[in-house]
């Protein structure tokens, strides 16, 4: 029987009235508490990795002002009924989300923080009628609510949230910190029109942190999130019994993400146990410490959609839901070759790496050490193998999906850097048919970019598409022709005259010239020509061996 499936949601009280599939991630609470001394623990994932959704639901079941039971009937936690008579709504929580604390300009980011603060006081404002609580925190409250707080305050705004709690209830509070490094991220590219503001808004967050966290009469435990851990000199200053947890450690690695059983079991619910091979090739493969898992924001997406179109087709659904700047700033770096390891990964091979899950935002740009780290702490690479903890990983691109990402990132550096020189000595000798000066320009432009043999014909297609349209031209790609589609339609109006080329990816180099007859005999047989009489039109066979192009015309 089908479920509702709810994409992108965050709230889990909501989640579980309405009814819709929640993949049960529970009995981390029990792990949390039971199996945990430390004070503070801070957890790394990938963006859309169910970080928020796990905080949420966190808050829900020790919230004193809430009853849960109703929510959490059924679920795994509920088994273990004494943990749950003594924890279940007995704590007071305060949850803070920085997600959204972030801009171009220190300013505007800065004041987005402290709505955000002002917004958490709102959401307590209960605290100002509380008897048992100082006046004078009742003030600074006040001020906090009221965006009209000094920098101080802002500093020791959750540290006073806490003592105020602490002394409405009676007990010691539970804090936790969504997505605590949001603010740092933007503030250090100093990109897009902005500026690098990284010190200002380390020094805001670090306050705000190392006052809450470290150790107080008012604190029960913490949990915080985030995609990487900063080095703790630079932010957790002053914070004992401290312990982070990334993509690298074992202990917690199944309660982020989804494992092959909980996608198998949804699958079977909604009866597309035949779409699993696609689930696995596009939106598996990731490693998280020795758990193989899926990413959840692309699995419930793509579920959504084939149970509103049972043909739809995957698509990346990752890559829209924030920059991917690492990526491109990897690319573009011209102060390290690392055109090698990128085709060996784009090819589905492995590269060894030092890797380090401390990292600093000042300094992610400062060594090609620290950029490999980077892409395995936010899910761009994973680790080739389960087993593997050393300070050298193996490292992989995990799937279709990211890929496809980094295939975008290639094309785009490729075609803002290529020789322009080398692309008018292309089009004039594919214009003027001369078959060996184009395929000489071509092989040299393939020289320029990293290429990926085990993409079949795609990644040749998208690298003449990527030429042409780099100089101007508009073009037809796979569009309905004839009786079939031509890998692309170049179209010179001016002159009356027109380019159709099909392009192939040869198994050798020797069947480069066998590749370019079938591929001038398709163009033939599908009659990708017809209706064309007004123009000149010349076609192309262009069949490609890794680096190496060989071009043909047909007669």
């Amino acid at each position: 029987m089908s479920v509702r499936i709810s994409v992108g949601g965050e709230d889990f009280d909501e989640l579980r009235s309405k009814g819709c599939y929640y993949v049960d991630k529970t009995a981390l609470l029990y792990d949390l508490v039971q199996n945990n001394a430390n004070k503070v623990t801070l957890f790394t994932r990938p963006r859309r990795f169910g970080k928020t959704l796990t905080m949420r639901m966190i808050e829900s079941f020790f919230d004193i002002r809430r009853d849960s039971k109703d929510v959490f009937d059924g679920l795994a936690i509920m088994k273990h009924e004494a943990f749950c008579a003594e924890w279940m709504n007995k704590h007071p929580v305060l949850f803070i989300s920085f997600k959204d604390a972030e801009a171009l300009r220190y300013d505007t980011a800065y004041a987005k923080l402290k709505t955000i603060i002002s917004d958490v006081c709102k959401k307590h404002a209960y605290l100002c009628d509380s008897h048992a609580v100082n006046p004078y925190d009742k003030h600074i409250f006040r001020k906090l609510s009221g965006q009209a707080a000094e920098d101080t305050d802002i500093h020791n705004s959750l540290l006073t949230l806490l003592r105020m709690m602490h002394a409405h209830f009676g007990k010691k509070v539970i804090l936790l910190i969504d997505e605590y490094d949001v603010p740092l991220t933007k503030a250090s590219e100093g990109k897009e029109g902005g500026e690098r503001y990284y010190g200002q808004m380390l020094d805001v967050v670090r306050g705000i942190m190392s006052t809450a966290l470290k150790t107080n009469d008012y604190l029960e435990f913490g949990v915080v999130t985030g995609c990487l851990r900063i080095a703790k000199e630079s932010i957790f200053t002053g914070v004992n019994n401290f312990t982070s947890y990334s993509v690298l450690d074992d202990r917690y690695s199944r309660y982020f993400g989804f494992t092959q059983y909980e996608v198998d079991e949804l699958l079977q619910i909604e009866a597309l146990e035949d779409k699993k091979d696609i689930f696995k090739e596009w939106y598996d493969g990731y490693v998280i410490g020795s758990e193989a898992v899926y990413c959840p924001w692309d699995v419930m997406n793509y579920t959504a959609d084939l149970l509103y179109r049972r043909n739809a087709k995957p698509k990346n659904y990752w890559k829209n839901t924030s920059g991917n700047g690492i990526v491109k700033e990897f690319v573009g770096r011209t102060d390290f070759d690392v055109t090698d390891k990128f085709e060996r990964l784009m090819n589905g091979g492995t590269i060894v790496q030092a890797v380090s899950d401390e990292l600093s935002y000042d300094i992610l740009y400062d060594s090609e050490d620290n950029l490999w780290s980077v892409l395995l702490m936010t899910g761009y690479l994973t680790k080739a193998e389960k087993d593997e903890n050393n300070e050298t990983v193996a490292l992989r691109i995990p799937n279709r999906e990211i890929a496809g990402i980094f295939q975008e990132a290639v094309m785009r550096h490729f075609n803002d850097s290529i020789d322009t020189s080398l692309q008018k000595n292309m089009m004039a000798a594919l214009w003027s048919g001369d078959e060996t000066a184009a395929a000489r320009a071509i092989s040299d432009l393939l020289w320029q970019t990293i290429s990926y043999m085990d993409y079949h014909e795609d990644y040749y297609h998208a690298f003449l598409a990527g030429i042409f349209v780099g100089m101007g031209y508009g073009i037809e790609s796979n569009k309905e022709r004839g009786l079939g589609r031509p890998d692309i339609k170049l179209t010179d109006k001016q002159n009356r005259r027109i380019l159709l080329i099909e392009a192939k990816k040869s198994l050798s180099e020797s069947r480069m010239a066998v590749d370019c007859e079938t591929a001038l005999r398709q163009i033939v047989e599908h009659e990708y020509a017809k209706g064309l009489d007004e123009y000149e039109v010349i076609c192309y066979g262009v069949a490609f061996f890794r680096k190496k192009a060989l071009v043909k015309k047909l007669a």
